[in-house]
């Protein structure tokens, strides 16, 4: 990299928190700042949430997978894409069409205030934290990248690098700073615009690292054993099933992703942001895998969590990596900032007002967001300093959402259906499905505190040769197991049906909101700039040109696209 690479992503970084503070008038209520007034395109919607669970994962886990055990990579992600398809079909439309504004809300209805404060408290401070692992992960990749001269101020004396401290407390900053001004507004555009880049630049990356390993024969001819076979290691098709089970309930009862089917106009919209979400995880896989796994080929004995920068850095002109590198790390603080921005709002609608200031004014409701989010914004700092010491992403990933969402999001999915679970039967699901999921991670694994104990040993063989198979098993069939019991068992509802199961499927206020032309317009915009600043950055290297020339035409052809079905829509409305 060089001065033109670093130039990129300082001004694409502070691009991003100006396109934030566009929106900070917008937010005068907590609806706008956490909810978008309910006027979310679809498909802005629908692409937040592709960026949602894009993020760090694509890189650093998925990409790590695909160097080295190849196409298995692509099949995992491809799970996500069937499971967003199922709860299009299933569970999206009927979030907006119970009414409400949040997550959080359904739950202080449907279950009562004790439940949503832990739910709120749990959740916001353990996955606040954990995100910072995240931003983490990222920082060690882009870092590997960006040598600085012996005793600069910025570098890690022993490695010669960009500290990667530094460049984890900056993202974070970053992510503040979005978050703190522009509400979820700021988050949708941020997203839609990580899409974009991102997209076009590994397109033109996927001919060039095929070309430099020699093409599609080279490259299949040296490929490892097995490279292509749709499953490896611990990554056995039952993992692949619970895998799709398991992100059927983080998608359909996650909040952040609740979150996303609430901020559109209307039930039809919600559905088809989860459509949009699943089938661009059914095709983008094949085209994220393909670089690491070509870069297995050239360099067998790369970092495996760092294949995918290292195969972008192999192929791509200066500017171009520059872009990527920026896109990539906001693409990691896209996701965080979805986080951020959903907790900042549980806990500033059932926290500060429900309980401190029930009679706040809007204005007011709005500065207490933005404090919180402050806070909250440390949470991630903390995180990111610490989880290093904790052990490696890709495990903790792994583990961490096999575990937990089920426990977590179980209840609000079936309470949104059920009458005869209430709030003793969530409190069981949760307590019951976490401490299975914490006895087979620690008592069962390896140096576990139950592996000494005799008649457990056929189990502790079976948890030690399945450990990913286990840990989703127990993360779904216990929380199920609790639910479905009361609902069959059950002769009688625990409470009385709740007022929420009376609202209309359409309530007016939502059935009136139109989508707002504002995010299309902003990333027509901000597409065309980038376009003309690759094309300028063409003149000026002679020796990449056509990369950047091809890179900067298609910018500009999706910027025009953009701005054709803007004026269509017009018309037509």
């Amino acid at each position: 990299m060089n001065s033109t690479d670093y130039t990129i992503i300082v001004l694409y970084l502070i691009g991003l928190v100006f396109m934030g503070s566009l929106f900070i008038k917008r937010n005068r209520s907590a609806g706008e700042m956490f909810g978008a007034g309910g006027q979310s395109p679809w498909w802005v919607s629908g692409l937040s949430s592709f960026m949602t669970m894009f993020s760090a994962g694509t890189f650093v886990v998925w990409g790590g997978i695909a160097y080295r055990f190849g196409a298995v990579a692509i099949v995992i992600s491809m799970c996500y894409g069937v499971a967003a398809l199922i709860v299009g079909w299933v569970i999206a439309s009927r979030w907006k069409a119970l009414g409400v504004s949040s997550a959080a809300e359904f739950i202080q209805m449907r279950y009562g205030k004790s439940l949503v404060q832990f739910y709120t408290w749990f959740q916001g401070v353990l996955m606040l934290f954990s995100l910072g692992g995240s931003i983490y992960a990222l920082s060690v990749v882009v870092c590997a990248l960006i040598a600085l001269p012996e005793g600069h101020m910025l570098a890690n004396p022993e490695t010669g690098h960009l500290s990667v401290t530094f460049t984890s407390v900056t993202l974070c900053l970053v992510v503040i700073a979005i978050t703190f001004g522009g509400g979820l507004w700021a988050v949708l555009m941020t997203d839609v615009l990580q899409f974009i880049i991102l997209t076009v630049a590994v397109i033109f990356v996927v001919p060039l690292i095929l070309i430099k390993a020699g093409g599609i024969g080279e490259f299949i001819t040296l490929a490892p054993e097995g490279f292509f076979s749709p499953t490896a290691s611990d990554f056995t098709w039952w993992f692949m099933l619970g895998w799709i089970v398991v992100h059927f309930f983080k998608i359909g009862g996650e909040w952040a992703y609740i979150q996303r089917f609430v901020c559109v106009p209307g039930k039809k919209d919600a559905r088809k942001s989860a459509y949009l979400f699943g089938v661009m995880y059914l095709i983008s896989p094949i085209i994220w895998m393909i670089p690491p796994m070509v870069y297995r080929v050239i360099n067998p004995d790369a970092n495996y969590e760092q294949a995918h920068i290292l195969a972008c850095q192999a192929v791509l002109p200066a500017g171009m990596i520059g872009l990527v590198i920026a896109a990539m790390s906001s693409a990691t603080a896209s996701m965080v900032t979805t986080q951020l921005n959903v907790f900042a709002g549980a806990f500033t609608t059932e926290f500060y007002q429900r309980i401190f200031r029930p009679q706040a004014t809007d204005k007011q409701v709005v500065f207490a967001g933005r404090m919180i989010t402050l806070v909250l914004g440390c949470l991630i700092i903390a995180g990111a300093i610490l989880i290093p010491l904790l052990g490696t992403y890709t495990g903790f990933i792994l583990a961490f959402t096999a575990m937990v969402t089920g426990p977590l999001v179980l209840p609000t999915i079936w309470g949104a259906y059920s009458h005869k679970v209430g709030l003793r039967t969530a409190w069981s699901t949760t307590l019951l499905g976490m401490s299975a999921g914490v006895l087979v991670k620690f008592g069962f694994q390896d140096g576990g505190f139950l592996i000494s104990v005799g008649f457990l040993s056929l189990m502790t063989e079976w948890v030690q040769a399945n450990a990913r198979v286990a840990e989703l098993l127990v993360g779904t069939m216990v929380p199920l197991a609790v639910l479905a019991s009361v609902e069959i068992l059950g002769r009688k509802p625990e409470v009385d049906p709740l007022r929420i199961f009376e609202k209309p499927a359409d309530a007016p206020v939502v059935a009136d909101l139109k989508a707002s032309p504002l995010p299309a317009i902003l990333s027509g915009w901000t597409v065309a700039i980038i376009g003309a600043v690759m094309m300028f950055l063409a003149i000026l290297d002679a020796e990449e040109r056509w990369v950047l020339v091809g890179f900067s035409a298609m910018l500009i052809t999706v910027s025009a696209a953009i701005f054709l079905a803007i004026k269509r829509k017009s018309v037509a409305g």
